[in-house]
């Protein structure tokens, strides 16, 4: 499938504009209640060439049963853990998920984009039952990107062949019933560019059986575009005009014989011992994005006055545009554990940053061992809405989500203010060369903050420290990797044997930023 990554170009455009280009992969995968597969390397394609810098994946369908649903909210969920496991090797980082029933979304990134991934939310919003009950719905992430907004939605749908417009409701209502606490994007809309992907239930109407698997053995798809529900509804929905959708050019990825590729052949049985109709293969699931328009029609007011927080959006993104390109829209075929296909969709994103300096420098003062008080070393490069639940935490190399610390600190803790001496030796000296870059810094002050000896790991390892913001609500600056050594107190005394390997070295430190 990766030849056929060069071959989509429906947004990007050629400009002379100063920007770098990121790549985003986005899944989308209703699991039909199933437990993980073992190997997800072709899900991820793990095997290309080009690693995403990002990773978005959308799940319906999670199994919730009762115990299992309470066991998942006290640990991972084994979808969840799974991911982690496969992605953190290759460094990257949980930076939020959401949960609501059998709807899953997280979000991954390397971990050289983490500290400029900023005001992090997550909600979701039930459609079943009324709205009381979330087996149907939407979930969500927002995040500031390098300054830029963007939401990701994964939804599951009303299912069956007759409630296109049911379908269309719901995702309306999810649109306008979820609200973040952001001034610059408090809705879904407001985004700078919207991912809505999911288990979308739009069918493929009039065609019969015969006409649909036809067309399907004989690779001609788009014969069946002008009857999908979701391209026809788009012709008279605006909401749905908004966004794009690259070509559907892979088989319909629902129904599906369990462990096999052969579409739905089971006879079903139905009230009074009659039987009922094999599912029709469809294009359940989707993926579409929404880039806002560069230069959006500004309402006239009462006075003829220019709304100011539009102009101020206008000008803003004339001077850090955003760009979009598919380069590539597929079903992968391999799995079989569901009766739904899962869905791959990998993008470039082309977008000029905002800001290139995380907003806190941090760094391990010494030698650390649990053999004594240990000294972190951190200060403001920016200013930020700093509090007094902010903390910093020590982390191992290959750490897989903010919660997968070692132990933390509280950064208002004995906290103590250099002198300038001190300060122009970080400006100077200490800063490190990844935040540096043959650049000089203004420090407002340098702190320090303790962590007890007591909460150090004995056995040593490749560690990181990492400053949380508890308002922004995400790590907003990193450590450059540093040794923690074993402690010669408890190999004495005969607590550790000599020879240790230390904390399990899930990612090399030199590969660390890479």
């Amino acid at each position: 499938m990766e030849e056929n990554e060069e071959k989509s170009d429906l947004s990007l455009k050629k400009g002379n504009s100063e920007g770098e280009s990121f790549r985003l992969q986005v899944v989308t995968w209703n699991v039909a209640t199933a437990d993980p597969p073992d190997d997800l390397t072709s899900l991820f394609h793990l095997n290309s060439p080009k690693s995403p810098d990002l990773y978005v994946i959308g799940l319906q369908e999670v199994y919730s049963g009762p115990i299992r649903f309470v066991s998942d909210i006290v640990f991972d969920d084994p979808w969840s853990h799974l991911f982690m496991s496969t992605l953190t090797p290759r460094a990257y980082v949980k930076v939020s998920s959401i949960r609501m029933q059998g709807l899953l979304l997280l979000f991954f990134s390397k971990v050289q984009h983490v500290p400029f991934i900023r005001d992090i939310q997550a909600t979701y919003t039930r459609t079943g039952m009324f709205g009381y009950w979330g087996n149907k719905g939407g979930v969500s992430i927002r995040l500031s990107f390098y300054g830029h907004m963007l939401c990701f939605l994964n939804c599951h749908l009303a299912a069956h062949m007759n409630y296109a417009s049911e379908r269309v409701d719901e995702f309306e209502y999810i649109m306008d019933k979820q609200i973040f606490e952001c001034k610059k994007a408090p809705r879904i809309v407001d985004h700078r560019l919207v991912f809505w992907f999911g288990d979308l239930n739009f069918r493929i109407q009039d065609h019969g059986m015969h006409f649909v698997r036809s067309c399907i053995n004989n690779q001609t798809y788009s014969l069946l575009w002008n009857k999908d529900q979701l391209i026809m509804m788009k012709n008279k929905e605006q909401i749905l005009q908004e966004f794009e959708e690259g070509p559907l050019d892979f088989q319909p990825t629902y129904k599906f014989d369990l462990n096999s590729d052969t579409y739905d052949s089971r006879v079903y049985r139905t009230w009074f011992g009659f039987t009922g109709k094999k599912r029709k293969p469809a294009w359940t699931d989707r993926i579409l994005w929404r880039l806002r328009s560069e230069a959006p029609v500004l309402q006239e007011k009462h006075e003829n006055t220019v709304d100011d927080k539009e102009d101020r959006q206008l000008d803003e993104e004339e001077e850090y545009p955003l760009k979009i390109r598919q380069d590539l829209y597929t079903s992968n075929m391999e799995y079989g554990i569901s009766d739904h296909k899962p869905v791959i969709g990998i993008f470039t994103l082309e977008l000029r940053k905002m800001y290139d300096t995380p907003l806190v420098w941090l760094q391990a003062e010494g030698d650390w061992s649990a053999d004594i008080d240990a000294i972190v070393l951190y200060s403001p490069l920016q200013p930020f809405p700093s509090s007094t639940w902010d903390w910093i935490g020590l982390y191992k190399v290959g750490f897989t989500s903010v919660s997968d610390y070692i132990t933390y600190t509280w950064v208002k803790d004995n906290e103590v203010v250099f002198n300038e001496e001190i300060i122009q030796v970080v400006k100077c000296g200490l800063m490190t060369k990844s935040i540096r870059k043959n650049r000089e810094y203004k420090c407002a002050s340098v702190l320090q903050v303790y962590v007890s000896k007591e909460e150090i790991p004995v056995q040593g390892g490749e560690c990181v420290l990492c400053y949380y913001s508890s308002t922004l609500r995400c790590i907003i600056g990193i450590s450059e990797p540093f040794k923690v050594h074993e402690s010669k107190v408890a190999i004495e005394e005969g607590l550790l044997p000599e020879r240790i390997n230390g904390l399990d070295k899930t990612v090399a430190s030199e590969d660390f930023w890479n």
